[in-house]
């Protein structure tokens, strides 16, 4: 044991000196430069731009009924619970991009939102008019009239020169205590997995996020805006060190959509190649003869489709677009959405071993057969729903999946008797009775000829899966 002790001691005394050798010399600062480290100078510049959100709603809610669990009484105030309305108060934060007053945001802090007032970092406010809202994306869009006053504003960068590590501070007005900065790193890059949006693919951050930072600006150390804190992971509701941004390249894509004019009910008219695509698992990947999981494997082709032309097959696998690397069908996605309309780029392919190159067009969904649009009237379960033709550019118009065809419920006119039935948006009229539909000129055949003296039948489909009402 002696023994063990002395050889300890002695590495201990002979890697002594070469650590102080080694070791970088600790000099004094000369400088207050040297001494002060800050973020002062980017949040001069950014945070003048920076505004807090504040929105009312009208919400409509049932009131509880004493009866609702009542095996007896339950059944005879069925369709009979009071609606109650209220305004539903809500914050959040934005940034102004342009001198002429539009201002970014998510989506879900401005969604249905009746009255909205921005104010700015020196305590004035204005009323704001809702520009856009793209709810697949969680962006929105406001603009607000200057009055002639010069707006200070942002300069939108991009996210791709991010890397892991970078330093990055975000700007909002959490729990609504004012105008708050906060520092810290990029945690992880093309993040997905969350269900914060259709296109799962995040900037993670841990710079804290709270609630009321939600669509403010996260911002590089050269004071450019590189996404947009959207939400967070938190089992407590604060910050726990896991926030996500949308990368800056979609808030591009969603102001040039705006300016351009593609965009429709739910917010940006996206390209659509007519295909779908699955990532790789390790098993696909060993069949293949790949190293490691990577790319996006086309599963199907649409006939006629974008993509078909372009001549992407079933089976090829997708590494790049554009130049750039393709991880996976999540990252893909993304990519696809950030196009604009009219944007010529192409696919890296790997097919059967072999490096190839296709050339496309980013073109919006086309309206084939045309929506041929139907609001029910008359005494029937449909009454107060406009009905319309499945298409590519319906389906993703709605953001539906799960029917290439028949028709769909495109809006619901509240307390009518589908809004009573409980149709929304999106939901697919598959059949009425034992008779399918087909297109809306079937549809209203099928009502007008319909027997209702047993009561309704009708089945839906939501969510990819078919039910069946019926009522007498």
């Amino acid at each position: 044991m002696k023994r063990l002790y002395m050889a300890i001691a002695l590495a201990i005394t002979i890697a002594a000196p070469a650590l102080g050798q080694d070791a970088a010399p600790v000099a004094v600062p000369q400088s207050e430069q040297q001494v002060k480290l800050s973020y002062a100078p980017v949040v001069k510049q950014v945070a003048p731009a920076v505004v807090n959100i504040y929105t009312k709603r009208v919400v409509a809610r049932g009131a509880m009924n004493p009866f609702a669990d009542d095996p007896f009484f339950a059944p005879f105030f069925e369709g009979f619970t009071p609606m109650r309305k209220r305004v539903e108060q809500s914050l959040g934060s934005g940034f102004i991009i342009d001198t002429s007053g539009l201002i970014v945001t998510n989506a879900h802090v401005i969604k249905d939102a009746q009255e909205i007032v921005v104010a700015m970092n020196d305590g004035e406010e204005f009323e704001a008019k809702t520009v856009l809202v793209d709810t697949p994306s969680d962006l929105g869009l406001l603009r607000i009239d200057p009055k002639g006053k010069t707006l200070p504003t942002v300069r939108l960068g991009n996210s791709e020169g991010l890397e892991v590590g970078d330093i990055v501070i975000a700007v909002g007005n959490p729990f609504g205590v004012g105008q708050t900065v906060t520092s810290g790193i990029v945690s992880a890059l093309a993040r997905s997995n969350t269900d914060i949006n259709d296109y799962d693919f995040f900037i993670q951050t841990d710079a804290a996020i709270n609630p009321g930072n939600s669509g403010g600006p996260l911002v590089a150390m050269d004071g450019s805006v590189v996404g947009v804190n959207s939400a967070i992971f938190s089992k407590s509701g604060g910050s726990l060190g896991i926030g996500f941004a949308i990368p800056a390249e979609m808030v591009h894509a969603v102001i040039d959509a705006e300016n351009s004019g593609h965009v429709s009910k739910t917010g940006v008219v996206r390209p659509w190649l007519g295909f779908t695509a699955q990532s790789v698992t390790a098993d696909i990947a060993a069949s293949m003869g790949l190293e490691h999981p990577r790319g996006a494997l086309v599963s199907d082709v649409a006939e006629g489709g974008p993509a078909e032309e372009a001549g992407l097959k079933r089976g090829d696998l997708i590494t790049s677009i554009g130049g750039r690397d393709v991880r996976d069908a999540e990252e893909l996605r993304y990519r696809i959405a950030t196009l604009p309309i009219g944007t010529h780029t192409s696919f890296g392919i790997k097919r059967d071993g072999s490096d190839v190159a296709i050339e496309f067009t980013a073109s919006p969904p086309p309206e084939i057969p045309s929506r041929a649009p139907v609001t029910v009237k008359g005494q029937n379960i449909l009454q107060g729903a406009t009905i319309v033709n499945v298409s590519p550019a319906i389906i993703e118009e709605l953001g539906f999946e799960g029917q290439e065809d028949g028709v769909v419920v495109y809006s619901v006119l509240d307390g009518s008797n589908a809004d009573q039935v409980g149709l929304e948006a999106g939901d697919g009229i598959i059949a009425i009775g034992n008779r399918r539909v087909t297109d809306t000129s079937k549809l209203e055949g099928l009502l007008a000829n319909y027997d209702a003296r047993r009561g309704w039948v009708l089945t839906i489909r939501r969510g990819g899966r078919d039910q069946t009402l019926i009522l007498r």
